[in-house]
């Protein structure tokens, strides 16, 4: 954590649950940016901005809080010649899991913010078609965040497009890229991760940096029809200084039939900082 705030506690957000910090031995542990959580919230799967993933599972007490986790080592993902991804082709940032268990998984940068697809993330994943407007993204503020809705399109935003105006939303669909959607965007906070929750509303995690005081975090949801997004709302937001770096986020349902946002910080493999998971409860 970089804040240098004091020592009193911060205040949390309503529908906070807990927090739990993950440690490994594993020297790949780390620089988690995405993240998805199976339908009971026991299993998960990670990926590194580093082109690494790993995946394990989540123990948790009577009131579902986290108290352990434990996974395999972290491996590297590899590309459609079966190559470890390295350089600045391994710049991994969002993921999504599809209807038909296929993983998709997006990278930052410009020349080479892509989005792959992988039937298994032990094997070869192959690019997807690259619309021409992914290479004039900022070489910092690609493609972080992405979803994929119950029909099996993707979405996807840059982290901090050029220009001002709304956050344009890019969607993947029967083999094609639209650029029709957008966001209201709203200054002091950039998207890292979305996903579509058990309810149908599309969730986006957004997150803002305050030099020595951290970071904040806001999980904004939208409605979604054919007239675009609407509905919005704010699920949760935290002072600077309150979490780590949030970058990855997962909606699911728990047993109580609660939606719970689980997200994950991206520790940037800086010892000061920790990679920490941090869930709320939406609340109605």
């Amino acid at each position: 954590m970089l804040a240098l705030g004091g020592s009193a506690a911060p205040k949390r957000p309503p529908g906070f649950i807990a927090t739990y910090v993950w440690q490994s031995d594993d020297p790949k542990h780390g620089g988690f940016s995405g993240i998805e959580i199976s339908a009971d919230g026991l299993d998960f799967t990670v990926i590194s901005d580093r082109a690494g993933w790993t995946k394990g599972r989540i123990t948790r007490d009577a009131q579902g809080n986290v108290t352990a986790m434990h996974a395999a080592p972290v491996a590297p993902l590899r590309d459609v010649n079966d190559a470890q991804l390295t350089g600045q082709r391994a710049d991994t940032e969002g993921m999504a899991r599809g209807p038909n268990g296929q993983t998709y998984i997006s990278f930052e940068g410009h020349a080479f913010a892509r989005i792959m697809i992988f039937d298994d993330l032990t094997g070869p994943g192959r690019d997807l078609p690259r619309p021409p407007e992914f290479a004039t993204l900022r070489n910092n503020g690609g493609l972080e965040a992405l979803a994929i809705d119950a029909d099996g399109a993707l979405y996807t935003l840059p982290e901090s497009p050029r220009g001002g105006g709304p956050l344009p939303l890019y969607r993947y669909a029967d083999g094609r890229w639209s650029q029709t959607l957008h966001l209201p965007r709203t200054k002091g906070f950039d998207p890292v991760g979305a996903d579509f929750g058990p309810d149908g509303r599309f969730y986006l995690l957004e997150r803002g940096f305050h030099g020595l005081f951290g970071f904040s975090s806001r999980v904004r949801s939208f409605a979604l029809n054919s007239d675009g997004f609407h509905d919005a709302r704010i699920e949760m937001q935290s002072p600077a200084g309150t979490y780590d770096n949030l970058e990855a986020l997962a909606a699911w349902r728990d047993a109580k039939g609660d939606i719970r946002l689980t997200m994950m910080s991206d520790d940037n493999f800086f010892w000061p900082q920790r990679t920490e998971v941090v869930e709320y409860r939406v609340i109605p």
